[in-house]
This record gives C-alpha cells, sequence and structure tokens, in this order.
C-alpha cells in the first residue's frame, strides 16, 4: 500500500513527482531497498520563494523493506539548499510485539536551519506546519491505497519465507511465535492519535480534561464578573492549572484572566497550555516584563515618530488601540532605536493593554480581556518593506504571539493598498490561525460602507484622520532625522539587550583613508552580497581582487579623525606599494554613492581568492572649465565636517547553487528592494555578473 503513493500521490498536493535513483534487492528477495529523488512544491509565501529563487525543492527518500524482520524503514533528507537548511526524516512499520496482526507506526524529524537569507524564523515555522501536516495526513493515505487493494480483489500478502535451502538449515534453530488471539479495535482507537507515535491498538489515547467534582467548582459570580462564560471541563482545567501553578511555581502566580488566555489559546489542554505559560513566566522573569511600565520611559523618538496610541474604546467595551502604520518610518526607527527599543515599546503598549482591560473590567462590569487595534495603512509604500524592518516585525510578532496569546480581540485594517498583500505574504505565517480569524480587512473607503467601522466603533470616537469627529491624540508619525540615526555601537552601549543582536556595522570614511573589508573566497561563482547606508557624505563604492591576501588590517593613524570614536571603524587593507592591475584588479565599475542611500548588490565572483570592498571619500570635481571650484561644489563640501564620511553595511557570501538574485530582495525603491524596485541599476563585465539596488 505505501508503495502505491509512488511516483506520484494525489492525496499529497506539495508531492508533484519523483524518480527512482538506486534500487537493490537481495537474491532471497527479502531486502528490497530503492532511493528516490522527490520534487516538493512546498507552501511557502510566494516572495519568499522568489527571494530564494526556487519554486520546488528536492527530497532525496530511502525505503528499506525487510520482509524476513517485516519491517519498512523510511528515510528522508532535503537535496535543495542542504548547505543551509539540514532535515532528516525517520519513519519506521513494524508489527506489534504482542500482536503479529497490528501495525506499529513511528515518526521522528530533525531540523536545523543555519541561515536562511535572514529568514530563519520563517522556514522554521513553515517547516513545522509542513511536517504537522504530514503527519495528520499520514494514517488517512495509507487507508486510502488499504481499501484501494481491497475494491481490487487483494485483501491477503502471502508473508515472505525462506528458499527452501535455508529453511533446511534454520529448521532446528527457528521456532515460530504464537500469534496472539484477535482483538477487536474499537472506533477510537482509529482516530488520530499522537502526533509522533500511534500504535493501532486498544490503548486509550491521551487523556482529555474532564468535569471537575463539586469541590472544585469556582463561585458562579466572580466567573461571569471577571472570567466570562466558562463550561464545567474548563473551569475545571483552570482549577487544575492553577493549583499546579500554585505547588510547584516560585514566584509571581499570574491572575485567573492570564491563565485563562493561555488555555484558550491551546483549546484547554492543560499539558500544552502548561508548558507556554512556564516558558512566558520565565521570560516575564529574566526580563522583568513585570515592572516595565514603572521603571522604563520610552525615549523621545518613540514618543515623537511612532505612530500609535490607546484612544477610547469599542462597542464591546474593548480598549481601543490606533496604530497609523502607514504614516510610520519603520526603517528610521530601526536605524535611530534598534530592535531592542522597539520591541520594549511593543511589550509596554501590551503591558498597557492588560491593565486596561482590568480597568474597562470593572467599568463595564463584565470580563474584557482583549482589545481592538485599529491600522490605518493610508501612505504604506515598498519602503516599509525594508528587509531589516520587517525583520524586526517579525521578531515582535513572534515574541507577541507567545506571551501574549488571546489579547487581541479584533483587529480592523483600514485602506489596505496594493502593497499590503506582500507585506501579509511575510507576516501571515508568523501568526496563529485562531489570531488570523479576528483580522477584518478593508480597502479603500470601504470601512465608511456597511459591515464597516460603525458596526465596531461608536460614531462619536471615531478619529479625525479617518473621517469621525474626535479628535486623535495620536502622533502623526513622519519621516525621522538622519541625525537621529546611530551606529551599531551605539546601540549597543545602551544594554538594552532582550533578544537580538543587529547585523550591521559601522564605519568613518575619511579623504585620504578608505573603509575595506576582505572577503576570502575559496569556491570560484560563489555570490558577494552587501547592503549597506550612507548617514553622511559621499562616498565611492568599489570592488577589487587579489591572488595574494593584504597584510592584516590595520586601524587608520590619522589621530586628528578620531578613528576610535562611536562613529566607527576605518580600516585599510590595500597597501601602498600596490599597484592597480599588477597587484590587484578592479573587478566592478567604481559606483558613487550620495548621502541618505541605500545599496544593495552582489558579485558572481569569477575567481578564488581574496576580494576587497571598499568604501572611499568622493571629492567634488572641480568646473570642467576652470581651476575655481563652482558655488554649489563648495557649498556641498562645508556641509561634509572635517572631509569625513560614515557608512552602516552587512555583507554575506552565499554559493552560487543557492543564489537567485540579490540578497536583500526584500528593499523599497528608496531604500533597496531590487527586484521590485521603480529604480533599478545593474553593471555587468565581461567576467562577472553583479547586480546592484538602491
Amino acid at each position: 500500500a505505501y508503495e502505491r503513493r509512488f511516483p506520484t500521490c494525489p492525496l499529497i498536493p506539495m508531492f508533484v513527482a519523483s524518480d527512482t535513483v538506486n534500487e537493490y534487492k537481495s537474491e532471497d528477495e527479502a531486502i528490497h531497498v530503492i532511493e528516490r529523488r522527490c520534487k516538493l512544491d512546498i507552501d511557502a509565501p510566494r516572495l519568499l520563494k522568489k527571494i530564494a529563487g526556487v519554486d520546488y525543492v528536492y527530497f532525496v527518500q530511502k525505503n528499506s523493506l525487510n520482509r524476513r524482520e517485516r519491517t519498512l524503514h523510511i528515510e528522508a533528507y532535503n537535496e535543495t539548499f542542504s548547505n543551509r537548511v539540514i532535515i532528516n526524516e525517520h519513519c519506521c512499520y513494524t508489527v506489534h510485539p504482542d500482536n503479529e496482526d497490528w501495525t506499529c507506526f513511528e515518526q521522528s524529524a530533525s531540523l536545523d536551519i543555519k541561515s536562511f537569507f535572514g529568514f530563519e524564523s520563517t522556514v522554521e515555522k513553515i517547516a513545522m506546519k509542513q511536517y504537522t501536516s504530514n503527519i495528520k495526513k499520514g494514517k488517512e493515505i495509507i487507508e486510502y491505497y488499504l481499501k484501494q487493494l481491497e475494491e481490487e480483489g487483494i485483501t491477503f500478502v502471502p508473508r515472505w519465507t525462506p528458499p527452501i535451502a535455508c529453511k533446511l538449515e534454520s529448521s532446528t534453530t527457528h521456532t515460530r511465535r504464537p500469534v496472539s488471539p484477535a482483538i477487536n479495535i474499537p472506533d477510537s482507537a482509529t482516530k488520530e492519535g499522537l502526533n509522533n507515535k500511534e500504535i493501532l491498538n486498544t490503548s486509550s489515547s491521551p487523556s482529555e480534561p474532564t468535569a471537575g467534582t463539586p469541590d472544585d467548582k469556582l463561585d458562579a459570580d466572580y466567573i461571569k464578573r471577571y472570567l466570562g462564560d466558562l463550561t464545567p471541563m474548563q473551569e475545571s482545567c483552570l482549577i487544575q492549572l492553577r493549583q499546579w501553578l500554585q505547588e510547584t511555581h516560585k514566584g509571581k502566580i499570574p491572575k485567573d484572566e492570564h491563565i485563562l488566555r493561555f488555555l484558550r489559546a491551546r483549546d484547554f489542554n492543560i499539558d500544552k497550555a502548561r508548558e507556554i505559560l512556564c516558558q512566558s513566566l520565565t521570560w516575564r522573569k529574566q526580563h522583568q516584563v513585570d515592572y516595565i511600565l514603572d521603571t522604563w520611559n520610552p525615549p523621545q523618538v518613540l514618543q515623537d515618530y511612532y505612530a500609535g496610541g490607546w484612544h477610547h474604546h469599542d462597542k464591546d467595551g474593548r480598549p481601543l488601540y490606533v496604530l497609523r502604520l502607514g504614516q510610520m518610518d519603520t526603517k528610521g526607527l530601526v536605524r535611530a532605536l534598534g530592535e531592542e527599543a522597539l520591541l520594549r515599546y511593543v511589550l509596554s503598549i501590551n503591558e498597557e493593554g492588560l491593565r486596561r482591560c482590568e480597568e474597562n473590567t470593572k467599568v463595564f462590569g463584565r470580563p474584557i480581556s482583549s482589545w481592538t487595534c485599529l491600522v490605518d495603512l493610508e501612505g504604506l509604500n515598498m519602503r516599509h518593506l525594508w528587509r531589516p524592518g520587517v525583520k524586526a516585525l517579525l521578531r515582535i510578532i513572534e515574541v507577541v504571539e507567545a506571551n501574549y496569546p488571546e489579547t487581541l480581540g479584533r483587529l480592523l485594517i483600514l485602506r489596505a493598498p496594493r502593497v499590503f498583500p506582500v507585506l501579509w505574504t511575510l507576516v501571515s505565517p508568523f501568526i496563529d490561525d485562531n489570531t488570523r480569524k479576528k483580522f477584518l480587512i478593508y480597502a479603500g473607503n470601504d470601512y465608511q460602507g456597511p459591515g464597516g467601522l460603525l458596526d465596531y466603533i461608536d460614531k462619536e470616537i471615531i478619529p479625525d484622520f479617518l473621517g469621525g469627529e474626535c479628535m486623535c491624540e495620536v502622533p502623526e508619525g513622519g519621516l525621522v532625522p538622519k541625525s537621529l540615526y546611530r551606529t551599531a555601537e551605539e546601540l549597543e552601549n545602551e544594554d538594552i539587550k532582550l533578544w537580538t543582536e543587529t547585523i550591521y556595522q559601522s564605519a568613518s570614511v575619511f579623504k585620504g583613508a578608505p573603509h575595506e573589508v576582505l572577503i576570502q573566497i575559496v569556491d570560484a561563482s560563489s555570490v558577494i552580497t552587501w547592503d549597506f547606508d550612507v548617514c553622511k557624505g559621499d562616498i565611492v563604492f568599489n570592488i577589487f581582487h587579489s591572488k595574494r591576501s593584504p597584510q592584516p588590517p590595520k586601524k587608520d593613524s590619522l589621530g586628528a579623525h578620531s578613528i576610535t570614536s562611536p562613529g566607527g571603524n576605518n580600516i585599510q587593507l590595500i597597501d601602498k606599494v600596490w599597484q592597480l592591475g599588477r597587484d590587484y584588479s578592479m573587478v566592478e565599475s567604481p559606483l558613487i554613492c550620495k548621502e541618505g542611500e541605500s545599496v544593495q548588490g552582489s558579485h558572481v565572483t569569477r575567481w578564488p581568492g581574496f576580494y576587497i570592498l571598499q568604501w572611499k571619500f568622493h571629492s567634488m570635481p572641480a568646473c570642467a572649465t576652470t581651476n575655481l571650484p563652482r558655488v554649489d561644489d563648495v557649498l556641498a563640501s562645508l556641509q561634509v565636517s572635517s572631509h569625513k564620511c560614515k557608512v552602516m553595511y552587512y555583507t554575506e557570501v552565499i554559493g552560487s547553487e543557492d543564489f537567485r538574485g540579490s540578497m536583500t530582495s526584500l528593499e523599497s525603491s528608496h531604500s533597496g528592494f531590487s527586484q521590485l524596485s521603480a529604480a533599478t541599476t545593474s553593471s555587468s563585465q565581461s567576467h562577472s555578473s553583479s547586480m546592484i539596488s538602491r
């Protein structure tokens, strides 16, 4: 029955095709090993596939049938991106030791993501989602083919027997194990069992929560006033989990409302709810989240440019949070504050939300355990899809989903532009299915019609920027001045780390003292990728190749430039005695980059050796017809104090087999997004290919 799923299986839509690579059969036909290369269409966001440059992924599957031992072992591993992601899966069909008429099935898998273009968490979630769905369908598929065989009249397959010669040799040493009497399997045992191990027998499934005894009851008035409608089973689960916390958990015990959120998030499965609740309590204690509202003051940049705030309540009494995401400069906030400060601010918003829920519960006299969020997307464009900004958003969603479950009662997304599906494709895999059901999305002015805002928010409190009469005190956002941007070192000095570190480095570039980065390439046709921002001044970007290694990096000795300041490092690698064309060669045309520009690109290497990325000070050219500088040149030069420039950069080397386009293909036309950009420049030479976008 298992072999019938090849070369393709209609019950597994993502299983497109398979080819036999190797096959082996023993002479006595007891052993049959077959190895296949399987083509899969993974259910991943289309944009992620575009970044990775693949439409399909390939796995190698090895099936080993041992008719003598009556076992079938299935091993699979990924061939695509094997240097970035390692997936191993093992399945086994065996005979039950107590009843030969029963079949046992075990399945296990491991996932190790080393790197994946900055989207490691997304890939992990997709892989876990695929694996979970495969587990659920595994038994359904095998039963489908068993039924198919029965319909064809095949209800029995003769057990393997050794050749006659073998029988004579082993007749004195082998005795057959007696067969246990047949046992009827109840319907409950044939339903879906454990995710990772399923035995078709009469053993009961994992115990489900049962209704408590009369002694386990909570006060009915207390439930109605603070918790809402609970079934006896749900009430019993709450009591059991609370008692367990009181007995085993050291530290602050959360309120019943908070425990109930975790139970609801796991459909009142006590074991699952206890696991995520304990993880969250440990996280809160580790990072002192309980005291964040009392001990942490948001930086002024957040107060001025973070376009979000609390605004009255909705018709159900839920606190209402308004976020004008389209007016917010996500890139500027990340550059000025770092991901840590943004995360702290979002955590403080959630803590404030919990406090407001408690207050509204008292005010309205009924349980209110969640809030409503209104997100205005007017102004959203490709700039908001800047890669590090999206990365920060995804990580924030992960933290919030893990520690504030069932706190979002409703999410109203208004004035969604055409670019919204791109953002949704990136974000949706991180959002729990139950949370996703609470989303209501309106394009254009649809929110003003039937089924719009008036169904959820009183007319008197609709914000003025949405055509209402209520003045909304939420900041309007706007572009964060580049003068507020800070380097990785400056952000690191604040010691506000919670869960991540920036991938960018900073460097200072002086007149006569460029900053250089050395990259050693062992395999030709590797891909060097880069992503940098010119924070101050104008620079020229170059790429050089040398067969011999430069001297160890040395810092510039020009004391007047204060190269050890937080502004960034300055390192020169190319020796003064080296000659261009003899000791090293230029592999890309020089690229002039203006202050404020973001540049992303890549270079496919032709030769192994040493590549040098160089950022050099760009001097203003004098007027062609006179030796006197132009007025514009003089004014421009005055803006660059002390002939100093500043860049923030990130580089990565990718194997050519894993690369399809720029590694930062998620950049806007103003900040990159090379493949989606309206203004993309590319350069190529006879011995190399590259892609550069601004």
